[in-house]
C-alpha cells in the first residue's frame, strides 16, 4: 500500500508531455494533489491496476484523466478507454474536465448516459472516439444494441466505485467488465473500500496496488456549513449583514464569473469594506499586490472567480463565501476546504435562490457533508452585535494610557450636564449612521413549498415489489424514471428483499413518485415508509 509522501513535486516531474502541462498552465493548477503524486508516476510506468481511496475534491479526474491523455493513440479512432460513472451529471464532469486537459491534441472524448438522446450518442460513436465515460446502464445498454465495442479497450476506469455500489449498479458494473478485454488495466477510484468493492477488485484486478492518502478531510470538522436561501437580488444585503454580525470577518468571497467578481466587489468598496477582486482579466501585477495586501489583513475580503483563487493559501480565513452556487461538489470542497484550517474554527457559507435548492442538496450528498439552512441576521441582530464590540473597544481604550486633556474635557461636560444625557449625545455623534437600521436594506423569506426535511432532503419510501417479482436496483430506477421525472443518482439506498423493497429518494420527489404509482381501487405501490415509535 503506497501511502501519501511529503516529498514536494510539480506537474513537470511526471514526465507530461508539453500540451499537458500547458493545459494544466492556463487551467491555473500549480501543485499536484497527493492523490496526482501518487497516481500519475505509476499510471505512466507500467500497467499495473489499481484502486486509489480518494475523497471528492482531491482532483482523482485529472489524477487519471493527465497520463490516460498521455496513452491514447490519437491516430487509432477506436474506444481505448471506458470511465464509468454513478451518474449522468458525473459523467458530463468527467468529459468535460478531460477534454480541458487533452490541449491540443486530436482525441475524441464522449459522455453517455441515460435521459441523453441514445441517437445523438449513436452519430457521435459513429465517429469514432478514444475515450467514452458513461454511466453503467446506458454502456450497457450500448452494449446490447452492440453501438459500442470495449471488447479491445486499453484502459478501464470505475470513478466513485462505492457510489455506484450504494445506488445499486455493482452488477451492472460487473456485466460491463465481463465484455471488457481481460488484458486490459483497471482503476478503481473510491472515496471507501467497502467489503463488496474488495471482492470485486480480488476478482477482475490481479496484482493491484491500493493507493491511499493520509486523512487530511479539505472539510474539517471546524468547518461549520450554512446555507441562506434568498433571492437572487438580495444576495448583495444579505452579504453586508453577515460581514456587519461578526466581530472579525476575513473572508473569500467566490462568484462565478469575472463580470459578478467586479460588481461585488466595488459594492463593497462603496459601503466601506476593505475589499477587492482578483479574476482573470487581472494583471499579474495587480494580483501579486492584491494578494500580498490580503495576506497581510489590509484588505479582509477578497472577492474571486474559482480559477483565480486557485493556490492561494491564507490558514486562518474566518469565512467561505458562495455568492454563487458552486457548479460541482469539488468545487464546492476546494472553496470551502479554505476555512477551518489550524486549528480555528472556520464558517463556510452559500446563498442559493429557492430553484438552487436541488443542486445544493446534490452537492451535499456527492460531497458527503452536511449544510445546515439558517436565517439571514435580521438588523436587530446586527445593531445589538455592534453595540457589544463598541462596548468592548471602549472598554479596551479606558483600560489604556488616557491623556489629561480628555479627563479635563470629560469632567468639564459631566459637570455641566447629566452623565447619562451627555454620554448618550456622544454615542450618538459617533456612532449614529454605523448603528441606524436605515443603513439595511430589507429582505424577504425566498419562497418555498417546501415544509419539512431530513438531515439530508431525503426520505425513505416503500416499494411493494421484489426478488420475486424479478425486480432489481437497475429495473426499479428504470421503473421509475419512466412514471416520474427524477434524476437516477437521486435513487439513493436501494435494498431489493424477496416481497418488497426500499429506496431513499429526495423528499422534494417523494409525492410525485408516489402519485406516479398509484391506481384506483388498489393497494399503493409505493408509499412512504412508517416511522416506528
Amino acid at each position: 500500500m503506497t501511502e501519501k509522501t511529503e516529498e514536494k513535486k510539480t506537474f513537470a516531474d511526471f514526465g507530461l508531455s508539453e500540451n499537458s502541462l500547458k493545459a494544466i498552465n492556463k487551467k491555473g493548477f500549480e501543485e499536484p494533489t497527493p492523490i496526482q503524486i501518487l497516481t500519475i508516476p505509476l499510471m505512466m510506468r507500467d500497467d499495473t491496476n489499481i484502486i486509489a481511496q480518494a475523497q471528492t475534491g482531491t482532483g482523482k479526474t485529472a489524477a487519471f484523466g493527465l497520463p490516460l491523455l498521455e496513452m491514447v493513440k490519437e491516430d487509432i479512432r477506436k474506444v481505448q478507454a471506458l470511465i464509468l460513472t454513478p451518474t449522468r451529471e458525473l459523467a458530463i464532469q468527467v468529459a468535460e474536465e478531460i477534454n480541458s486537459l487533452k490541449g491540443s491534441r486530436d482525441i475524441r472524448v464522449v459522455p453517455i448516459y441515460g435521459g441523453q438522446s441514445i441517437d445523438q450518442q449513436l452519430r457521435s460513436l459513429k465517429k469514432g472516439v478514444h475515450i467514452v465515460v458513461g454511466t453503467p446502464g446506458r454502456v450497457i445498454d450500448h452494449l446490447k444494441r452492440k453501438t459500442l465495442n470495449v471488447a479491445k479497450i486499453e484502459h478501464l476506469i470505475l470513478d466513485e466505485a462505492d457510489e455506484m455500489l450504494s445506488m445499486g449498479f455493482i452488477e451492472d458494473v460487473e456485466e460491463i467488465m465481463r465484455h471488457t478485454n481481460p488484458d486490459k488495466r483497471t482503476l478503481m477510484f473510491s472515496a471507501t473500500i467497502p467489503a463488496r468493492i474488495r471482492v470485486l477488485a480480488n476478482k477482475y484486478m490481479d496484482g493491484h496496488e491500493l493507493l491511499t492518502v493520509k486523512k487530511e478531510s479539505l472539510i474539517t470538522n471546524l468547518t461549520e456549513q450554512i446555507y441562506f436561501e434568498v433571492k437572487s437580488h438580495e444576495k448583495f444585503e444579505a452579504l453586508c449583514r453577515i460581514i456587519d454580525i461578526e466581530d472579525d470577518f476575513y473572508a473569500l468571497v467566490f462568484c462565478r464569473t469575472k463580470s459578478d467578481v467586479d460588481g461585488v466587489s466595488a459594492h463593497l468598496t462603496d459601503r466601506g469594506y476593505d475589499a477587492a477582486a482578483i479574476h482573470g482579466d487581472i494583471s499579474q501585477a495587480q494580483r501579486e499586490r492584491t494578494l500580498g495586501q490580503f495576506k497581510n489583513k489590509k484588505l479582509n475580503i477578497l472577492v474571486a472567480t474559482d480559477v483565480a483563487a486557485r493556490g492561494i493559501d491564507v490558514s486562518d480565513l474566518t469565512h467561505v463565501i458562495n455568492y454563487s452556487l458552486p457548479q460541482d461538489p469539488e468545487s464546492y470542497v476546494h472553496r470551502i476546504g479554505r476555512t477551518g484550517r489550524a486549528g480555528k474554527q472556520g464558517t463556510a457559507i452559500t446563498f442559493i435562490t429557492p430553484s438552487e435548492y436541488k443542486r445544493l442538496m446534490f452537492i451535499q450528498r456527492f460531497a458527503k457533508t452536511d449544510i445546515k439552512k439558517a436565517r439571514v441576521p435580521n438588523v436587530n441582530d446586527i445593531i445589538h452585535a455592534k453595540k457589544k464590540k463598541i462596548d468592548g473597544d471602549m472598554a479596551l481604550v479606558s483600560g489604556g494610557e488616557i491623556g489629561a486633556a480628555y479627563y479635563d474635557w470629560a469632567a468639564k461636560l459631566i459637570g455641566e450636564n447629566e452623565p447619562v444625557k451627555i454620554l448618550a449625545a456622544v454615542l450618538s455623534y459617533c456612532f449614529e449612521e454605523e448603528l441606524s437600521p436605515d443603513s439595511y436594506g430589507k429582505i424577504k423569506d425566498a419562497p418555498s413549498k417546501r415544509k419539512q426535511l431530513d438531515q439530508h432532503g431525503k426520505v425513505r419510501l416503500f416499494v411493494a415489489l421484489g426478488k420475486k417479482d424479478k425486480i432489481d436496483a437497475r429495473k426499479l430506477v428504470e421503473l421509475v424514471m419512466r412514471k416520474v421525472k427524477i434524476k437516477s443518482q437521486h435513487i439513493r439506498d436501494i435494498q431489493i428483499l424477496e416481497k418488497f423493497s426500499f429506496m431513499s429518494v429526495p423528499f422534494e420527489n417523494a409525492e410525485e413518485i408516489i402519485s406516479g404509482f398509484k391506481e384506483k381501487g388498489r393497494k399503493p405501490l409505493i408509499a412512504h415508509v412508517k416511522n416506528k415509535r
